[in-house]
């Protein structure tokens, strides 16, 4: 009879799928599906399949399981980080380049720009109708947080002045 000793095992040593599985609260099929899809992952995998974390597969597997879950990142989004941003997987998210998201659109030939098609007083109210404002403001401080309501209430205003100045521009182009 075999029995199961509940040893802890030095920071150095490799672990199975099993005990990173439940170190990380993540699946085993979703672990191998992360290598199929992160080639920077590579545990040894011994005879019969088995497969052996290192410590620093260990490290990128919770880089990934934040990436996705905690910041929202897509697969594709993370396999781009992983391969464009810092080689060391402990480094911040915060100290990461983000190249090209501060930088102003470039000028766009107008003959490019599809032309709206006519509103319809259909379309148009449904237009005014996206955002309902009755109860809106009663749910959002009900559930949310001040400075997260004020974020969505000043997103809220630019949505707005951004439909009033698509309504102005197709006008002016009838």
């Amino acid at each position: 009879m075999r029995t199961h000793r509940s040893a802890v095992k030095s920071a150095t040593a490799f672990r199975t799928i099993s005990e990173v599985s439940t170190d990380l609260d993540v699946p085993q099929h979703v672990l191998r599906f992360w290598e199929s899809r992160f080639p920077q992952l590579r545990p040894l995998k011994r005879g019969g399949g088995r497969r052996y974390y290192r410590p620093e597969d260990v490290e990128l597997l919770r880089r990934i399981q934040s990436l996705l879950y905690l910041e929202g990142y897509t697969i594709k989004g993370v396999q781009r980080l992983l391969k464009d941003g810092p080689a060391d997987p402990a480094e911040p998210l915060d100290t990461i380049e983000t190249s090209g998201i501060d930088e102003p659109e470039p000028d766009i030939d107008p003959s490019y720009v599809a032309t709206p098609p006519e509103p319809t007083a259909e379309t148009q109210a449904e237009a005014e109708d996206v955002v309902p404002t009755s109860g809106v403001q009663d749910a959002l401080s009900a559930t949310l947080p001040e400075a997260a309501r004020r974020e969505i209430e000043s997103v809220l205003g630019e949505l707005k002045s951004i439909r009033s100045m698509l309504a102005k521009a197709v006008d002016s182009a009838e």
